[in-house]
């Protein structure tokens, strides 16, 4: 459709047929209209990504991390392509000395690192490890006792030096590397069951960096050997895996925090970076500092900041590119909000999770950098939807589809979602070579995703007027009340989301009750905030357990549930505030920040029965 000013039409839509759902037409991007990019020549594997890249750049620094001096941080130490490619082929040659051949697996366990640390815990955690485990390898060092305990498994385990040195003075013959081969099985954070094992193929990646290096190129914003990341999202995570892999293959280079989130400004600061990829949490954390600073700057610059801040967003709403759109405001106001991140962000990309529109307007006009959103899922190898800088009405969407993929929604009748529709709705369905090779040992799972050879990602996009796509719900997040009324929970958690004085929600009903309940992580400033205005004393952790504070949160949810339309058996009738976030310790979110339904109604069981039998009360 011609109003699609970023998608060309490749396939006319599908009427509903033999059981299957009616199929909107099929897009791909305005950027791939001759076809999608190809390959580079002789560029076949993740292999061949780093090998090419050490031959064109080979002392360029590759990675780094803080040099820790009389316990305090110093400089990034800096490791080239060279002196990493050196110590990789030592790595290939002692896992060959240990027997390892083509097909063989190494599982690799721990936090961002050069050499990512493998934890001691895992044969005691999982005992049956012992069956297929033969050689640990620590990263770090190894003591007598941890040894002593890993031998009595009948294992192998060896620090990382003692490794290494297992395959000096002996050759190997590099193996011959093919397209469909399986470079990883990267694990699932299991929202809803058990995680999945995602086997990604070189050809997947391979492609990927195509169709993600064409964008860049087709919006002016290219990679180069001078851009700097820092890795501190989870590479056990394919939103990280590929951003690194992408690094790599313009031979720039990658700096890795220290593993605490507390210093994470910090490692920022030395660093540098030119590139920030960040979740949602970070940067609403980024947010609520910056808004918490401008608060208490006084009258004065509060109101300075106010003026600039509405006079910069004014500009960019009528065209202006944003670092066209003031810049001196950005020199004298919001400069130092880029220095906040380094001072050298020229790119922020959120993923993994929904990014508040809020939020996202807010950091668009005053981080003096382009702030994009994308949309991937691990089998899709990450970057398949993504915003475009300086393209203001991509607020609150994924942008349109990366130029590698073919992309169409997929109606969902018992959801009301049409995709044939005047504003087309449906399941996000994706085809293309950056599709993932199955799940491992479970082709049943396969075969319920891929559906002639569409993936079928389970979530429920609208097309917006420009060829942008919205994430607007979860086809498995729906569930019926007792009066046969559907609920489709995430739409609503993205519309009550957008309450400035929540950090978090979680939606629950089910069929044996008419109305919803909702568990809250309040925003603290904002509630403090209330709780100061309305004579309510005490700390956090008293106001939330105030009933008056529930009345405001509620007051509150009420509000933007008439705002935005909801129909009555949406509204929330009753709130528990929790001061402590959903978090990775009590296994309600997934690493990603993604909720655990299933482990949140476990931890919160006795709140929700509390919150029901209280509404059902007569005169509640």
């Amino acid at each position: 459709m011609a109003r699609y000013n970023f998608l060309v039409e490749v396939e006319k839509a599908k009427e509903a047929n033999d059981g299957r759902p009616s199929m909107g037409p099929v897009y791909r991007s305005v950027f791939a209209k001759d076809g999608f990019p190809p390959p580079i020549d002789g560029m076949d594997s993740c292999w061949d990504v780093f090998r090419m890249t050490v031959e064109r750049y080979p002392e360029n620094p590759m990675l780094g991390r803080r040099e820790i001096l009389n316990g305090k941080p110093g400089n990034y130490v800096w490791q080239t392509y060279k002196e990493v490619y050196d110590l990789v082929i030592k790595v290939g040659n002692a896992m060959r000395s240990c027997g390892l051949g083509e097909g063989a697996k190494c599982g690799i366990y721990g936090v961002n690192s050069p050499e990512w640390i493998i934890s001691m815990e895992v044969l005691k955690t999982f005992p049956k490890t012992t069956e297929y485990l033969k050689t640990l390898v620590s990263f770090g060092k190894v003591t007598p006792e941890q040894r002593k305990e890993v031998e009595k498994f009948g294992l192998a385990i060896y620090s990382w030096d003692e490794f290494l040195r297992l395959g000096d003075g002996k050759q190997f013959d590099l193996p011959v590397k093919k397209k469909s081969d399986v470079c990883t099985i990267m694990y699932t954070s299991g929202t809803t069951g058990d995680p999945k094992g995602v086997m990604i193929s070189n050809e997947s990646i391979i492609a990927l960096l195509a169709g993600v290096k064409r964008l860049l190129e087709s919006v002016n914003e290219k990679l180069d050997e001078n851009d700097v990341y820092l890795s501190y999202l989870p590479l056990a995570h394919i939103f990280d895996r590929v951003i690194e892999e992408l690094f790599i293959l313009h031979g720039a280079s990658i700096g890795f925090w220290r593993g605490d989130v507390k210093l994470l400004i910090e490692d920022i600061g030395e660093l540098k970076p030119t590139i920030f990829c960040a979740v949602p949490r970070v940067l609403d954390r980024i947010y609520s500092g910056l808004n918490q600073k401008v608060s208490s700057g006084g009258f004065l610059k509060k109101t300075i900041f106010n003026f600039a801040y509405q006079h910069k967003f004014r500009n960019m709403k009528k065209g202006s590119k944003h670092e066209q759109a003031s810049p001196i405001f950005d020199k004298f106001v919001f400069s130092q909000v880029k220095q906040g991140l380094g001072g050298k962000v020229r790119l922020i990309l959120s993923g993994a999770a929904p990014l508040s529109t809020h939020v996202e307007t807010f950091l668009r006009v005053v981080a003096c950098a382009h702030v994009i959103q994308g949309y991937g899922l691990t089998e899709t190898c990450a970057g398949t939807f993504v915003s475009l800088p300086n393209e203001l009405s991509m607020l609150g969407t994924v942008g349109p589809p990366v130029p590698n993929v073919d992309v169409c929604l997929e109606s969902v009748p018992e959801m009301g979602y049409d995709a044939c529709s005047s504003t087309p709705r449906g399941e996000v369905c994706v085809k293309g070579k950056t599709l993932f090779s199955g799940y491992y040992k479970r082709e049943d799972l396969t075969k319920e995703v891929m559906v002639d050879g569409w993936c079928h990602t389970g979530d429920i996009g609208e097309w917006q007027p420009d060829g942008s796509l919205k994430i607007i719900d979860r086809k498995k997040n729906i569930f019926k009340l007792s009066q046969g009324e559907y609920v489709a929970v995430e739409n609503l958690e993205n519309i009550y989301g957008l309450v400035t004085a929540i950090d978090s929600i979680w939606v629950y009903g089910n069929s044996f009750e008419s109305f919803l309940v909702a568990v809250v992580n309040p925003n603290k400033e904002a509630l403090e905030r209330w709780a100061e205005e309305n004579g309510v004393n005490g700390d956090f952790n008293s106001v939330c357990e105030n009933p008056r504070a529930k009345e405001y949160i509620l007051g509150e949810l009420a509000k933007i549930s008439k705002e935005k339309k909801l129909k009555g058996f949406e509204y929330i009738k009753a709130v528990h505030l929790d001061p402590e976030p959903f978090d990775m310790e009590r296994d309600l979110i997934t690493p990603t920040f993604k909720k655990r339904r299933p482990q949140l109604l476990k931890y919160y069981q006795n709140v929700i029965d509390s919150m029901y039998k209280s509404a059902n009360k007569p005169g509640a």
